[in-house]
Formats: C-alpha cells, structure tokens, sequence
C-alpha cells in the first residue's frame, strides 16, 4: 500500500479488503526492494508469488498449466494499493516484485465504484480486485471455497453510505467539508446494482 493511501485512506477500499480476508497483510512503502516482510515472503519455498498486473504474458485462474504451476504452494498474490498515478512509482522502484509471475483477470469486469472515477471502464478498485481473483480462482479449484460475498457487500455498503451523505450535503442536511464542494449540486443517483444480493 502506497504510504499515502495508507494514510488518508482509513476506509480505503484495501483496507476493507484486509478487515475481510483471514491472511491478508497490509504492507506499507513504495521501494519493497529491501522491506523485509515481503522479502520474507518470497524467499519461503512454501509460497507460489504471483503479482495482479496484467500482460500478454499473465497467468489467469483459466490458463492451461497454470494449477500445475503453483503444485503444492500456496498462492501469494501481491495486490498493489494505490492511485494510478502514484503506483507507477512503485512499479518503477520495486524490482523484486515486478520480476515475479504476472498475474490477471480471466474475465473482463467494470467497476461499482460509482463515487469515484477510475482512469478506464476496465480499472477495478482493490477490493473487487480481490472479489474477482478470489472467485475465479475457486471456480477453477485453485484455492479452497470460502465466503468471498462479505467483501462485495461491505463495498456496496461503503458506496451507499457515500452517496447517500453527499445527497445529504447537496440538501443542506451536512456542512460543506471541501472547498470545492460548491461546484457539485447534483444529487446522485444510488444504483440499483448497490441493493442487490
């Protein structure tokens, strides 16, 4: 997680994830070249890393080989937590990860994340990232079934809750809390996607 992320964002959507997923770990920096708990984490031989990028050469929960690939390991998936922008750092400067497995989507999927805007239809947020990893990879028996659903209804909760308080704002009910908010007076509209199972 990119150290701004980590503290600006306390209901981060990465966050959330973590609250959501027994064995998750955040880890905070933006060179993981010499940070040792990740370091740790990649030299144990218990472990098949693999990092969500995408690319031509990127594995997917579908591709042919890729279950025998991990054999007896136990999927280590580095997820990074950051704006687009301040990722591209940490991508340049973190060697070590960058040189692993690539790992993507099989599926192609688009973003809920109605209250904020992602750079392209196809940009996802950290905890669909991890909805849609972990669902593909149980489809295909990678890794054991377990209730993934929790961290697709605490999103949906979270964007509601958003929405919901911006509306309030525009109808005078909550003080202005930015300087800009004055600029934005429309109400949102709260899907009907948000409200289903």
């Amino acid at each position: 997680m990119h150290p701004k992320e980590a503290k600006r964002q306390r209901t981060g959507t990465g966050r959330i994830a973590h609250a959501g997923l027994i064995d998750s770990e955040i880890l905070v920096g933006i060179d993981f070249t010499k940070n040792e708990r990740l370091c740790s984490l990649l030299a144990d031989e218990k472990y098949f890393p693999v990092l969500l990028y995408p690319g031509e050469d990127a594995w997917n929960a579908g591709k042919e080989g890729f279950a025998q690939k991990i054999g007896n390991r136990k999927l280590l998936a580095i997820i990074i937590d950051s704006t687009w922008f301040c990722s591209k750092k940490m991508i340049r400067l973190s060697t070590n990860i960058m040189s692993l497995p690539k790992l993507s989507f099989a599926g192609s999927y688009s973003s809920i994340f109605t209250f904020k805007k992602e750079p392209s239809p196809e940009c996802v947020s950290t905890i669909e990232t991890c909805y849609y990893l972990i669902k593909e990879m149980q489809e295909n028996h990678i890794v054991p079934v377990t209730e993934a659903e929790c961290l697709m209804t605490a999103f949906k909760e979270m964007i509601k809750f958003q929405l919901q308080k911006e509306n309030d704002r525009i109808d005078g009910k909550l003080p202005n809390s930015h300087a800009t908010d004055f600029k934005y007076t429309k109400k949102k509209i709260i899907p009907e996607i948000l409200n289903a199972e």
